[in-house]
C-alpha cells in the first residue's frame, strides 16, 4: 500500500484555446485529489500560470503530471511534500 503525499505542482499555460480546454479535463479528472488551486492570467505574455496542492499517491501525482506534461504548450514542475 502506498501511502498519500502531498505535492505543489506549478503549471504554465501557453494560451491556446484548445490547451486550456485539455488542461481543465486533466484536472476535472483528477479533481478527488486537488485539494487548493489557484489561477492566474498574464495577458500581455498570452500565459496562464496555475498551482495546485495535491494529496495522493506518488503513481497518482504522477500520472496527472505526466498526462499535464504531455500537452503541446504546458510546462509542469512538481514538488513532494513531507509531512514530517
Amino acid at each position: 500500500m502506498t501511502m498519500n503525499q502531498y505535492a505543489v505542482l506549478g503549471i504554465a499555460i501557453h494560451k491556446k484555446k484548445e490547451t486550456v480546454k485539455k488542461v481543465n479535463n486533466i484536472l476535472t479528472e483528477y479533481g478527488d485529489y486537488i485539494i487548493g488551486r489557484m489561477g492566474v492570467r498574464q495577458v500581455e505574455d498570452d500565459l496562464s500560470l496555475i498551482a495546485l496542492l495535491v494529496e495522493g499517491n506518488t503513481d497518482i501525482i504522477g500520472a496527472m503530471t505526466g498526462k499535464l506534461g504531455s500537452l503541446e504548450g504546458v510546462r509542469v514542475r512538481s514538488g513532494l511534500l513531507k509531512d514530517k
